[in-house]
């Protein structure tokens, strides 16, 4: 009788039959007990409770079987070619320097708020003028869990700024808040977060008034003035905002600095500037006022042969001349817009 022989072929690692769970936490496990630095934090908290699981399950494990793990991880990294986020939060934050700033802001409201940030840390970081009407709108109780998770000095400051009844049943509430347990604390401040914290994003790269004010510095005065009158009459607060958005030719004496206007009419057309000048010194008033604003402050030679050419021109066709004034204030408007030069606050004239 021949005696089978034979034996199963000896293989350099061990088969194993771990799950990619257990695998993983015997991965951590080994880095950490080698002293590497892990941000296990940037995982999803899911993900990290699963971990902790794993690593609370692991009890003695054969070198064989953690060497043959290693291997598989160390070929698993090897064979990557390309890593992608994988997750729509973490997708966002590798593509916003890449994106426009409302189509950003849109995805990332969608997404509701920062990737894996803790609700607690964005509440704290708002204003105490922020902080005041959301304890004013929620109930003592949960007032009370947001005066408990802020920053000792902020905590005071916010309860300093409540109406003194509102502050005291607060303070009192924070008495009830012992039992809470962590995951309804991280809940509430979830919630808190979707209603006050939730990134509004316009439409609009720029506010009503400024939008209205630039339509209205290139219309036509007549049509700009009937505009202006509306709005005082509809709404005089939205009516001040547009004015004071507004710069035309007759605003430069009182909003521009004189040592600017040399570098103001630099970047003007030559006839142009002429035209505007001439247009303005033949009508009296705030518009001449202009004109002899802007060649005061310029060469008295640079002056003489502007007003010399001005002269040369004659009367200026009305809708000739307002265009090429309104030519010389785009200047200006563009220097201010750029940050070249700081046109002056009306509202911090009026406050001296």
């Amino acid at each position: 009788m021949q005696q089978n022989t034979s034996t199963a072929p000896k293989t350099d690692k061990p088969v194993l039959s771990l799950s990619r769970r257990r695998k993983a936490a015997l991965i951590v496990q080994l880095m950490i007990g080698d002293g590497g630095k892990l941000a296990l934090s940037s995982l999803p908290e899911h993900l990290q409770e699963l971990l902790a699981h794993e690593l609370g399950a692991i009890r003695l494990v054969d070198r064989d079987t953690v060497n043959a793990v290693a291997d598989e991880f160390a070929d698993l990294l090897g064979a990557i070619g390309l890593s992608a986020p994988g997750e729509a939060g973490a997708a966002l934050d590798a593509l916003s320097a890449h994106l426009s700033p409302a189509l950003a802001g849109r995805l990332r409201a969608q997404l509701g708020g920062p990737r894996n940030t803790d609700p607690w840390v964005q509440l704290a970081g708002l204003d105490v003028e922020e902080l005041t009407p959301i304890m004013q709108s929620e109930s003592a109780e949960v007032s009370a869990v947001i005066l408990s998770k802020l920053p000792v000095g902020k905590a005071a400051a916010v309860l300093g700024a409540l109406p003194g009844e509102l502050a005291r049943r607060i303070t009192f509430a924070v008495s009830r808040t012992a039992d809470i347990a962590p995951d309804t604390v991280n809940r509430i401040g979830a919630a808190l977060v979707r209603a006050y914290c939730t990134v509004k994003v316009s439409a609009f790269e720029k506010p009503p008034v400024d939008r209205v004010g630039a339509i209205l510095n290139s219309s036509p005065a007549a049509t700009r003035d009937a505009m202006l009158e509306g709005l005082d009459t509809a709404d005089e607060g939205f009516a001040k905002g547009v004015r004071k958005a507004i710069f035309t030719f007759a605003d430069i004496p009182t909003r521009l600095v004189a040592t600017d206007v040399p570098a103001c009419i630099r970047g003007v057309d030559p006839d142009q500037l002429t035209l505007g000048i001439a247009a303005a010194l033949g009508q009296p008033g705030p518009l001449q006022d202009a004109a002899e604003f802007i060649l005061s402050n310029i060469s008295q030679r640079m002056a003489g042969q502007m007003r010399e050419d001005a002269a040369e021109k004659g009367t200026v066709k009305s809708s000739v001349g307002e265009e090429a004034m309104n030519a010389i204030t785009a200047s200006i408007r563009d220097l201010a817009d750029s940050g070249a030069l700081t046109l002056i606050d009306p509202d911090a004239e009026d406050d001296d």
